[in-house]
């Protein structure tokens, strides 16, 4: 059989064998009709970097053969950065579901503004593609539930970017954490940014570029008068197509929180949105700070705010430990030494993001951040939104993912008001 059809044959249910092509008598780099094909659904400043991430750290295993984007002028710049990397045989779409109608791509990069998460990850998915798909999972509730569904039900292979589960140092903290060195955990503290305010009121409409086609740009979201600053990489500001640093961090730290508290396929019991304050004016309504406190079942809380430090701090009766990028520290050093024997329990150990999603393409092994934990880690900030809204705490049924006693909630919290045709 030809590699791609067995991979998407094959699906989870099977791991093929790997024979080193030293001893097919080949020599160790990958020939072009080996590697693992991949398309690029949003060439902005996170997707073009992610192509040059995926470049440095297996440039031999894989190659980027379609780009998709509405803005042209982006979509071009990914071609070109992929032609310079591999050579001739990019090909550029304005519309993601014609790249994901090819039939000689393996995997599907999804690195768009949040609100097009979940439908171009489906979409990839349900067309037989493997997704490493940019944090938050997806921009609404419910529409993560489906995706990870949709995942085990195609038996696909799913990274979620949250690329601090790749890292030496978190991976270390959760360990800690993990076999108890710090003792029963009373409290976890979870430090976000703030959020972003402007003077630029976006009442008015500015003129559309003829590069992008801002129509198809907005797809499920609404579509608001075109400003300059409510697209690439500003879109994360406006509550119509991303949760601010709220959503945009939370995939980030409070993914490592549920890694060390073991409930990472759980969640919280109780959800309380405290302290959101929003801009009093300009275009962006994301919250500037908010603190959002979820109680779990260990009878400890969990708090994420923008009043704490970047990083995750967790509390025990026995000490503490915490971690952010490029640092750890704990009240035992002896905890976080990197050749320290912390236990029993060894968490999953990836040296790099990018290659432990191509390694889980080739090997059908699960990634070390698959859908559902990514869906999960994010939870706590959408039913923070619905609280925040109805103004009281909603009590969480983490097993089946519904608010307790509370329909005005629930029905909030799994709303979908897509514009035009577009459905999950």
């Amino acid at each position: 059989m030809k590699r791609r059809s067995f991979f998407k044959t094959t699906g989870a249910l099977v791991s093929p064998l790997v024979i080193p092509a030293s001893v097919l008598g080949r020599e160790e780099k990958t020939a072009p009709s080996e590697r693992v094909t991949i398309g690029l659904v949003g060439a902005g400043g996170k997707g073009t970097g992610l192509m040059q991430d995926f470049y440095s750290r297996c440039k031999d295993e894989v190659q980027f053969v379609a780009i998709a984007d509405p803005d042209m002028k982006h979509a071009e710049r990914g071609k070109q950065l992929a032609q310079k990397y591999w050579g001739q045989g990019c090909k550029t779409y304005k519309d993601f579901r014609e790249l994901c109608d090819r039939d000689d791509l393996d995997a599907v990069v999804v690195a768009t503004p949040d609100h097009w998460h979940a439908l171009a990850a489906l979409e990839a998915i349900r067309k037989g593609k493997d997704v490493y798909g940019e944090k938050p999972l997806t921009h609404l509730f419910r529409e993560g539930k489906v995706l990870y569904e949709e995942v085990k039900k195609h038996k696909r292979i799913y990274q979620v970017g949250s690329e601090q589960r790749s890292s030496v140092y978190f991976r270390i903290a959760a360990e800690v954490i993990l076999n108890g060195l710090v003792g029963k955990i009373q409290e976890v503290q979870v430090g976000l940014p703030g959020g972003e305010t402007t003077e630029e009121e976006g009442k008015v409409a500015q003129p559309i570029p003829d590069h992008l086609d801002y129509d198809f740009w907005c797809g499920p979201g609404p579509k608001l008068p075109y400003h300059k600053d409510r697209v690439h990489f500003n879109w994360r500001w406006s509550l119509a197509y991303g949760g601010g640093s709220l959503m945009d961090w939370i995939g980030h730290h409070n993914d490592i929180a549920h890694w060390g508290l073991g409930v990472e396929l759980s969640g919280p019991i109780r959800v309380e949105a405290k302290n959101f304050r929003y801009p009093e004016k300009g275009m962006y309504n994301n919250p500037v700070d908010y603190e959002v406190r979820s109680e779990y079942e260990g009878g400890y809380t969990v708090v994420i705010s923008n009043k704490y430090g970047g990083g995750v701090r967790w509390i025990g009766e026995d000490g503490w430990v915490r971690v952010s990028r490029g640092q750890i520290e704990a009240s035992n050093k002896d905890w976080i030494r990197e050749k320290t024997d912390r236990g029993m329990i060894k968490a999953y150990n990836s040296p790099d993001h990018r290659r432990n999603f191509v390694a889980g393409v080739k090997t059908r092994k699960e990634c070390i951040c698959p859908a559902e934990i990514g869906h999960r880690s994010v939870t706590p900030g959408h039913l923070s939104f619905v609280s925040d809204t109805l103004k009281r705490p909603l009590k969480w049924d983490p097993k089946n993912e519904t608010i307790l006693d509370d329909q005005e909630a629930d029905k909030l919290l799994n709303k979908l008001d897509y514009r035009g045709d577009w459905a999950l």
